[in-house]
């Protein structure tokens, strides 16, 4: 798994070879979602969490991902000049975030009447079921929702490489 300090000087060094210096790179707190580049703060960032967990190849094409977006621009989103700048920086393609998500600060746990265990990061604002019980909603599989306390330990954990 990834040494964030390691990750962080690789980035600024992708960054200051490909864009200008108005760019800059840092971690978010993002749980969901590996990375993320901010046309407005001129920003690429990449979760602390998902980053400590990942290896050094999968960081590696995350941040070239973003770099592809910045190098686009705002309005190209995954189009073919993406990819055309993508595959030039060395992105291989595909995703590089497999729906894993920090499920250790997640503060609700969904439980199904099978006893399948879904997480959420926000409190559930309808009735869900569960979707390895049935493919469309279904009542009869509808999660109980529990909300956990996160500790802070748990949260310094969650940013250290295992």
């Amino acid at each position: 798994m990834s040494d964030l300090v390691r990750v962080r000087e690789h980035a600024v060094a992708l960054i200051a070879a490909h864009l200008d210096d108005t760019w800059t790179f840092d971690f978010d707190h993002a749980k969901r979602r590996a990375g993320q580049c901010d046309f407005t703060r001129r920003r690429i960032t990449l979760s602390r969490y998902l980053t400590a967990r990942y290896d050094d190849e999968t960081n590696l094409q995350t941040l070239l991902h973003e770099v592809a977006h910045a190098l686009a621009g705002p309005e190209e989103g995954h189009g073919a000049r993406w990819k055309r700048i993508a595959r030039s920086l060395g992105y291989r393609g595909g995703v590089t975030h497999r729906g894993e998500t920090a499920t250790e600060l997640a503060p609700w746990v969904g439980v199904c009447p099978n006893g399948h265990i879904a997480y959420r990061h926000r409190r559930a604002s309808r009735p869900t079921s569960c979707a390895k019980c049935s493919r469309s909603f279904d009542d009869r599989f509808l999660f109980v929702w529990k909300r956990r306390e996160i500790s802070p330990a748990t949260r310094r954990l969650a940013v250290t490489p295992r």
